[in-house]
C-alpha cells in the first residue's frame, strides 16, 4: 500500500511540473513583444539628443577618376573638365581674357594646393554677401565668367554651364552634404595687422614673381596675367587685397610658396594698384525677390 501511495504521489509531482512548465511556455509566447523604444521614451531633453544622434561624417579629399564617371555622364564630365583647364578653347564665346577656371584652381580645382572644387557642390547652395541672396552653383560660376574671365555668364540651361554642374557633383562624390571640407575653405584675410605696401610689393613682384607672370604682369605660357586687358577685371575676388594675399600667401611660387604673409600683403597691394578691365555685369547682379523670405518684414 505504502509503495502503492508513494509511486501515485511521484506521478502526481511529474504531472505537476510538466503542466507548470507548459504554462510558463504558453504565457510567454502569447505575451505581446515590447516596443522599440521612441524617443519620447527615452527622453526628449538636448543630452538625449545628443547621445542618440549619429557622429557626422568626416569629409575625405579623395576625388574620383573622371575616366570611372558612368558611361552616360562621363562625356559631360570630361568636356567640364576641358572648360576648367582651357576655358578659352572650350567656351570662347563666354570669355573676354587670356586666363581660365585652372589658374585660381589647379588641376580643375582637383588639388589641395589651390582654391579646391572638390566637395564644392556639397557646400552650395550658399549664401553670397555679393547678391544678399543664397545663390546656387550655376549663379556662382556665371559670375566667376564675368569677373574673373572678364566675360559672360553662360545661361544655366546651356551645355556649358550644364558641363561644369556635372563635374562638380563628380569631383565632390561621397563628400557630405553641407559639410566643411578643411581643404576648401580660403581664408576671408590673414590674420596680419601689417599693413600692404605697394612699393614694396613691387620688389617683391620683381624678384619672386616676375619669372612666371612676366615682368609686365601680362603674363606669359606658365603663368596667367595679373593686370592689363588679359587679366581679371576690378569685380574678381583676385582683385581683393584680402584675396590675393591670401591666396599669394598659401599657394604662391606654385608647387614651393614661400612668401612670408608681410610679402603676400604688399604684392597683393601693388597688383592692386595696376589697370585691369572694368566689371560689366552680363546678368542682374542681384537675385529678384518679389515676396518676403519667412521672417521677414514686408515692405
Amino acid at each position: 500500500m505504502n509503495q502503492a501511495k508513494l509511486f501515485f504521489s511521484l506521478t502526481l509531482l511529474v504531472l505537476l511540473l510538466i503542466f507548470g512548465a507548459w504554462l510558463v511556455f504558453f504565457f510567454q509566447w502569447s505575451a505581446p513583444m515590447p516596443r522599440a523604444a521612441t524617443p519620447a521614451a527615452v527622453g526628449t531633453g538636448p543630452g538625449a539628443a545628443a547621445a542618440t544622434a549619429p557622429a557626422p561624417l568626416e569629409p575625405v579629399f579623395n576625388p574620383p577618376a573622371l575616366e570611372d564617371a558612368p558611361e552616360k555622364i562621363r562625356p559631360m564630365i570630361l568636356l567640364g573638365y576641358k572648360i576648367m583647364t582651357e576655358t578659352k578653347k572650350y567656351a570662347p564665346e563666354y570669355v573676354g581674357n587670356d586666363m581660365a577656371c585652372t589658374n585660381c584652381h589647379f588641376d580643375g580645382g582637383r588639388s589641395k594646393d589651390t582654391i579646391s572644387l572638390v566637395g564644392v557642390a556639397a557646400k552650395y547652395p550658399l549664401y553670397r554677401a555679393r547678391r544678399e541672396y543664397t545663390a546656387d552653383l550655376a549663379l556662382r560660376t556665371q559670375g566667376c565668367f564675368e569677373r574673373s574671365m572678364n566675360g559672360k555668364a553662360p545661361a544655366p540651361d546651356s551645355q556649358i554651364m550644364q558641363s561644369l554642374l556635372v563635374y562638380y557633383q563628380w569631383i565632390s562624390k561621397g563628400i557630405p552634404i553641407y559639410s566643411n571640407p578643411p581643404w576648401a575653405i580660403l581664408a576671408h584675410h590673414l590674420e596680419n595687422d601689417h599693413k600692404p605696401d605697394a612699393a614694396a610689393g613691387k620688389i617683391v613682384y620683381k624678384d619672386v614673381c616676375s619669372r612666371c607672370h612676366g615682368a609686365d604682369g601680362h603674363g606669359t605660357p606658365i603663368a596667367p596675367p595679373l593686370w592689363g586687358n588679359g587679366a581679371y577685371n576690378d569685380g574678381a575676388g583676385m582683385d581683393r587685397i584680402r584675396t590675393f594675399s591670401v591666396f599669394a600667401w598659401r599657394f604662391m611660387p606654385k608647387s614651393s610658396p614661400s612668401l612670408t604673409q608681410e610679402q603676400a600683403l604688399d604684392v597683393a597691394a601693388f597688383a592692386k594698384a595696376q589697370p585691369r578691365p572694368k566689371f560689366v555685369a552680363t546678368h542682374p547682379n542681384k537675385i529678384e525677390r518679389v515676396i518676403p523670405l519667412p521672417g521677414e518684414a514686408k515692405q
